[in-house]
């Protein structure tokens, strides 16, 4: 680290080649060449993967869109709501997938609903 305090520009990056927590290169095949069993590449995985976690205020989510994923948020949210759709995302993350569909249904439904 530099005695100013700032981190290397590359400090979080995640790594160009090689596998990632997957065991996926950035291509979203395996290590010996093959894509997932479940079909999805890297960047759904990765989509899936940060709508698990939680996010401590504002604007930490969508820091986290674009340093891990390199997405604007606004393709981000566009990736995300087609994915809830795909079956594969479905069987790769039933738990995830269900509450988003839940969370979007209720959100449309408060937007059809005459006040």
């Amino acid at each position: 680290m530099e005695a100013s305090g700032e981190r290397p520009a590359d400090a979080d990056a995640p790594a160009a080649h090689g596998p990632d927590a997957d065991g996926l290169a950035a291509d979203g095949q395996s290590a010996d060449g093959q894509p997932p069993a479940d079909g999805l590449g890297a960047r759904e995985r990765g989509i899936l993967a940060l709508e698990r976690r939680g996010f401590p205020g504002p604007g930490a989510k969508e820091r986290a869109i674009r340093e891990e994923l390199d997405l604007a948020p606004v393709r981000y949210y566009q990736l995300l709501n087609a994915l809830l759709d795909d079956t594969r995302a479905l069987a790769h993350d039933p738990v995830t997938v269900n509450r988003l569909r839940r969370v979007r249904e209720a959100r449309r439904t408060e937007r059809q609903t005459p006040r």
